[in-house]
């Protein structure tokens, strides 16, 4: 049949790495393969991950858009233009997002069926927690005799920096699932030829093979997807690579640590692209863009457009903590239309910044970066990471206090130290022998993964909701807020925050970078080893559950609501004045 796979399961010695596509030999095994024209169906699912009770985390509309999708969506573009599979074969190309998009699985089978088998189906950008819910989708494709591969994170980060195959991967592999490790750029046709060929190999790697970027593709997503995005419909990444060693990080091992970036005139193209498609607002997706060594150029070009299309593109990016250190940054970045900036502030210990090898974090510049940010009327999001070796409870809650106290940022965001497939910390631990959950699905950053010297799992799972109430209490709410006011900022954008992170968090239960507007629960879909449960248990229960979560949202939001409304109030009085010790930058 056209499009199958090899399947290692028959052969437990078909295991090999791959890592030239012209070293690729099809199965002896295989079927003749069809030449005949027609069309070659490209199926592109980013996954979504099962929460608490085994539901796929899904929503009406969802907030973090997928560069992964959009990047290899891209690519199929170019791929299909080139007819690179023949010049009568057209790649028939499909996206879905599974954080805001129910997958059809059967319809794809059917589809694949009545296309005689010719394609391919790509799980791209798949991270650790996201992994069970990929293989579980797989399986389904796989038991239909369909050709899968799974790329992203946790394949590249497994492969880049462990000894041996663990065993979410061997059982991939056992299903006749291609692995793919690295980026898709100046390999991705070549993968499509082979499945249209039959002849996908088990294993391709190409870590040591990372491309440039200047000229290649642009990711994008079809209007149709990308407004299932809110509020933030666009996404591209103007650089790749960290020149850092945090511990924790899974970019520096996936991505490599030299700074690899696309040129201004590639940003301009894919801004006016998408301007047709009334895209004006973009998460821009490099680790950290203060090191993309074409930061100022990319900047220019878009103040340049700015100017001449007069539209107000707008622009959220990822910093580290040095970035206005850099002549002329933080100025230009607000001028290209940088409205929110992602901080990794991750801990105000000194001691925890150097177990974590984060030796570019200086405690003392902490306040000066941040007043930098807010002097330019930007909101800033700083990353807080819970659970490092000298963290106990009471320190972590003493920590969170100083920052409410001297620190000026607005939005904070709080995760659990955990030892990602891919980072240092958990090739560390994987060799040591150490404790790690079994279950992939919770490596989402909000579960405890690990021992903890100081910390029981329970006291480190209790003070990570601790720490999420307590900061956005709204007692410091108030704080925020005026802060806010004194840098010429509308408050209400701080309760439009609290809203939304604090809201996810608290009554959906959901970290908010997994989070958006509106939950959807879908009965059916329920990770395999839990029950299906009965139609009248299900949704009198979920009935119940919605009200009871959108009941306390709003009783909050009413709350929130009456604060912003006095603080307006005051600040609006002549002669109001308010400062603290984060305002003064020789505290």
């Amino acid at each position: 049949m056209p499009g199958t796979s090899t399947t290692p399961a028959q052969d437990p010695t078909a295991f090999r790495i791959v890592t030239r596509f012209q070293d690729v030999t099809p199965d002896p095994g295989a079927p003749p393969v069809d030449t005949q024209p027609g069309t070659f169906l490209l199926e592109l699912i980013k996954p979504s991950h099962y929460d608490d009770e085994g539901y796929v985390i899904q929503w009406l509309k969802a907030w973090i858009p997928s560069n992964s999708l959009a990047s290899l969506y891209g690519l199929a573009r170019v791929a299909d233009r080139g007819r690179v599979l023949g010049p009568e074969v057209q790649i028939a190309i499909q996206a879905y997002d599974e954080t805001n998009t129910r997958v059809p699985v059967a319809g794809i089978i059917r589809r694949f069926q009545a296309n005689g088998g010719r394609g391919l189906i790509c799980l791209v950008g798949v991270q650790s927690n996201q992994y069970p819910r990929a293989l579980d989708l797989a399986r389904r494709f796989r038991a239909a005799g369909l050709p899968v591969a799974i790329g992203g994170f946790h394949v590249s980060g497994s492969l880049a920096m462990l000894p041996r195959l663990t065993p979410e991967l061997q059982e991939a592999l056992d299903l006749g699932i291609t692995l793919f490790a690295g980026e898709a750029e100046e390999h991705f046709a070549a993968l499509l030829r082979a499945a249209d060929a039959g002849r996908l190999a088990p294993v391709y790697n190409f870590m040591a093979q990372l491309p440039a970027l200047q000229g290649q593709s642009l990711p994008h997503l079809p209007p149709e997807v990308a407004r299932r995005y809110a509020p933030m419909p666009g996404t591209f990444d103007a650089g790749r690579g960290c020149p850092f060693l945090c511990s924790f990080c899974t970019i520096i091992n996936v991505q490599g640590r030299k700074s690899r970036f696309r040129d201004p005139e590639d940003i301009e193209a894919l801004l006016r692209a998408n301007l047709a498609h009334g895209i004006r607002h973009y998460f821009i997706t490099d680790d950290n863009f203060a090191r993309n060594r074409n930061w100022e150029p990319i900047f220019d070009r878009i103040i340049a457009l700015r100017q001449e299309l007069g539209v107000k593109f707008n622009f959220t990016i990822q910093v580290d903590t040095m970035c206005h250190t850099l002549p002329g940054f933080v100025v230009k970045a607000r001028a290209a239309g940088v409205s929110r900036v992602f901080i990794g502030l991750e801990t105000v210990n000194a001691d925890n910044l150097k177990s974590a090898n984060k030796k570019q974090n200086k405690l003392d510049n902490y306040r000066t970066m941040l007043l930098a940010w807010q002097g330019q009327r930007v909101t800033t999001y700083c990353g807080y990471i819970l659970g490092f070796p000298d963290d106990t409870p009471e320190s972590i809650m003493a920590d969170i206090e100083t920052i409410k106290r001297e620190l000026p940022l607005d939005i904070l965001e709080f995760f659990c130290l955990t030892p990602l497939p891919g980072s240092a910390d958990h090739q560390a631990l994987f060799h040591q022998g150490a404790p790690l959950e079994p279950d992939l699905n919770r490596y989402d950053l909000e579960h405890v993964c690990t021992t903890h010297p100081r910390m029981t799992a329970a006291e480190w799972q209790a003070v990570y909701a601790q720490a999420w109430d307590s900061y956005y209490s709204l007692e410091h709410l108030e704080t925020l807020m005026r802060r806010a006011a004194t840098f010429d900022r509308n408050p209400k954008r701080i309760m439009e925050i609290a809203l939304e992170f604090y809201g996810c968090f608290h009554f959906e239960k959901v970290h908010p970078l997994q989070g958006g507007f509106i939950r959807r629960k879908v009965r059916t879909d329920r990770r395999p080893s839990l029950p299906i449960e009965s139609p009248l248990i299900f949704y009198p229960r979920r009935a119940a559950e919605v009200l009871r979560t959108y009941s306390g949202l709003l009783a909050y939001a009413a709350r929130v609501w009456r604060l912003y409304r006095r603080v307006r109030r005051d600040i609006r009085r002549a002669g109001y004045h308010y400062e603290d010790a984060s305002l003064r930058p020789d505290a």
